[in-house]
């Protein structure tokens, strides 16, 4: 996320195993001479099991590797996504540095709901939609646009090397239906004629709001603000967009629920209890008859570490089916050869 006064916010087989037909039968003793000590089927094989298991290993991390980055990929696209935060209009909720989680799941099991921070990308809203890209004209090209960029840009969100981001990081205020306005005679911003106490998330000394505005939030749209009122660019200052200032729900990413460093840091980002009043929903019921802060995808170290995890067992299973495969082959040429 880039604000756009601030700057950037926006983890053995068969090589060992040899077949000891031949060294089955007893020493015969030389004349005049000590018997002799056979080798036994440990020491014989004692000389290469440690290389075959060593190459072994080599020879499946790749394999591991590319099932760690499969599995990781999946997480991050569909389920969890880190993110950074980089400047300063959600202060003092997510300071500059801070990586939150964006659960990419929660919003195909419930609504977006008041008081939520949410995730969403700007693209076509608060930012101007890209223009049509033209095909390129050599079919390898359009290849490798329609099938490997794609893959190496995601490989490289991995790494938290995005490239463009337009996403934004705000707290939910009003749902499509409800009537937000500024400000009541205390000075608090109203949902549905409801005063929210927001002390508890605001910047300290920061006022509900310096700017006055009474919108009905649209069907499928979100009124969403900054918790650094002074210094946020969010949907007081766009009303006389498209939308009056509000941002699509299929916008959106998906909902912060925990800030993961700093360790000092570290802590669940719980919906204020202002947001539970039941006033509100009564009141929508009736009603329905400065800065951006951007987010740009971190490290992405859980899906990365879920993905290691993930592949360990797959690959410790794997070894294990054909450790099994090896030996009843094994055994059915010894039988042969008896």
């Amino acid at each position: 996320m880039n604000d756009e006064q601030s700057g950037p916010e926006q983890l053995t087989t068969g090589s060992g195993s040899r077949d000891l037909g031949g060294l089955t039968d007893s020493a015969q003793p030389e004349p005049g001479g000590e018997p002799q000590a056979q080798p036994t089927a440990a020491a014989t094989d004692g000389a290469q099991p440690r290389t075959g298991r060593n190459w072994s290993v080599w020879r499946e991390l790749p394999i591991l590797i590319v099932v760690a980055l499969a599995i990781a990929l999946v997480i991050k696209s569909f389920v969890v996504q880190p993110f950074y935060i980089p400047s300063s209009s959600m202060e003092d909720t997510l300071l500059v540095g801070d990586k939150v989680l964006v659960n990419k799941l929660v919003y195909h099991f419930r609504s977006v709901d008041r008081g939520d921070i949410i995730v969403f990308s700007g693209t076509g809203s608060w930012n101007p939609a890209p223009p049509p890209a033209t095909p390129a004209s050599n079919p390898v090209v359009r290849a490798y646009d329609a099938t490997l960029r794609p893959l190496f840009r995601s490989i490289g969100e991995l790494f938290g090397t995005p490239i463009g981001q337009t996403d934004y990081v705000k707290r939910v205020i009003g749902i499509p239906g409800d009537h937000v306005a500024c400000c009541n005679a205390q000075g608090l911003v109203t949902v549905n004629g409801v005063p929210l106490h927001e002390s508890s998330y605001l910047y300290p000394g920061a006022a509900p709001s310096e700017i006055h505005f009474s919108v009905i939030v649209p069907a499928g749209r979100l009124w969403v603000m900054g918790d650094n009122r002074l210094v946020s660019d969010d949907s007081r200052l766009r009303q006389s967009d498209p939308g009056l200032g509000t941002i699509p729900e299929n916008e959106v990413i998906g909902r912060a629920f925990m800030i993961v460093w700093p360790l000092s840091r570290w802590r669940i980002l719980p919906i204020p209890s202002t947001f539970s009043q039941p006033a509100l929903s009564q009141h929508a019921a009736a009603s329905v008859a400065p800065l951006v802060s951007r987010v740009a995808p971190a490290a992405a170290y859980a899906p990365l570490a879920a993905g290691v995890v993930g592949a360990v067992p797959l690959t410790w299973l794997q070894r294990r089916a054909r450790r099994g495969l090896a030996r009843r082959l094994r055994a059915r040429r010894a039988n042969r050869q008896g």
